[in-house]
């Protein structure tokens, strides 16, 4: 299964290492893939250094993508994560 989503970072410090760190940790939980594309540049989330080069300020929208058999929770709760602004806002 591929489950799509566009999500939209909301905290003021936007994408930096503690919040990757929390996307990187909610990833291990599944046995899906999770990858996050900004333009025309795509990596993959399980890598605190990956998501760091993406460089995402407040505002960036991104378009984040899960494959495999529990994509679609893994969007759920990543979902969370991003509307919660990671615990800052």
């Amino acid at each position: 299964m591929e489950v799509k989503k566009k999500l939209k970072v909301k905290n003021d410090l936007g994408l930096h290492a503690r919040s990757a760190a929390m996307i990187v940790e909610l990833a291990k939980k599944y046995n899906s893939k999770l990858y996050f594309k900004k333009g025309d540049q795509e990596i993959e989330g399980d890598s605190i250094l990956s998501l760091l080069t993406l460089a995402c300020p407040k505002g960036t929208e991104l378009e984040v993508k899960a494959v495999g058999e529990d994509a679609e929770r893994l969007i759920n709760e990543l979902t969370i994560l991003f509307e919660k602004g990671f615990g800052e806002i």
